[in-house]
C-alpha cells in the first residue's frame, strides 16, 4: 500500500515522504495511529500544495535576507557607551546592543542571536561583527564604540 507519512517513523519513513509499505503494517499501525495517510490523488495534491507553500516561504525568507544584506553591506555602526575607570567601558557592548543599533541606524531588524562577535567588546575602538541573516547569507559590518 502506498502511504504519505505525516510524521517521522523510525525505520519506515520521514514526514512528507511517499512510500510503499506492507498492507497490514499500514492498516494496523500507520493509519490508525495517525502516522500516515493513504496516498490517494486528493492526499497527493494536498501534499504537493504543502510542499510548494513551504518552498515559497523559504524563497521569501531568502529574498528578505538578501535585501537586508544589501542594506548592511559596508555599513558602520556607532555605539555610545558609558566609560568606567581607566577609560574602559562600563560593562561591555553585547550582541543585543549591536542589534538595537542596527535597527535604529540602518532600519534593518536583526535578531541578537544572529550577531556573531569575534571577541567581547570591553574597550572603546573599532570592531567587526558578522550578521548571519540566513543559512549561507551573512554580512560583515564595522562597529565603532565611542564614549557617551
Amino acid at each position: 500500500m502506498k502511504v504519505i507519512f505525516l510524521q517521522d517513523v523510525k525505520g519506515s519513513g520521514k514526514k512528507g515522504e511517499v512510500k510503499n509499505v506492507a498492507d497490514g503494517y499500514a492498516r494496523n499501525m500507520l493509519l490508525p495511529k495517525g502516522y500516515a495517510v493513504e496516498a490517494t490523488p486528493a492526499n497527493m495534491s494536498k501534499l504537493q500544495g504543502q510542499q510548494s507553500s513551504a518552498q515559497h516561504k523559504i524563497d521569501l525568507e531568502i529574498q528578505a535576507a538578501n535585501e537586508a544584506a544589501a542594506k548592511l553591506k559596508g555599513k558602520r555602526i556607532n555605539i555610545k557607551a558609558k566609560a568606567g575607570s581607566n577609560g574602559k567601558l562600563f560593562g561591555s557592548v553585547t550582541a543585543a546592543n549591536i542589534a538595537d543599533a542596527i535597527a535604529e541606524q540602518i532600519g534593518v531588524k536583526v535578531d541578537k542571536k544572529k550577531v556573531v562577535l569575534a571577541a567581547d567588546i570591553k574597550n572603546f575602538g573599532s570592531y567587526n561583527a558578522v550578521i548571519k541573516l540566513y543559512n549561507g547569507i551573512s554580512e560583515k559590518i564595522d562597529i565603532e564604540v565611542d564614549e557617551s
